[in-house]
């Protein structure tokens, strides 16, 4: 049985809330903070999941170039692949 999408937004709320100040948390993530009530598909959601994530957090942000495609280059990007700048 499929995961709705709804019930997916709820289980990681509830994940985040159950671990909040009681354990660490490490997350990656290739979406800017304001993109995650597109994620989310829930402004509330959202807001409430980064609120808990980011109260006495450290938040590493590495900028450049992507170290797949980096790989991808040496051996040669597949035909329609583009790189952001």
């Amino acid at each position: 049985m499929a995961i709705l999408p709804r019930q997916r937004e709820a289980r990681h709320f509830r994940l985040i809330t159950r671990r909040y100040e009681k354990a660490s948390i490490i997350l990656t993530s290739n979406k800017s903070f304001v993109d995650w009530s597109e994620i989310f598909g829930d402004q509330a959601i959202a807001t409430a999941i980064l609120n808990r994530l980011l109260h006495q957090a450290t938040t590493l942000n590495i900028k450049g170039e992507s170290y797949r495609l980096k790989e991808k280059r040496k051996v040669g990007l597949p035909k329609g692949t583009t790189t952001k700048k």
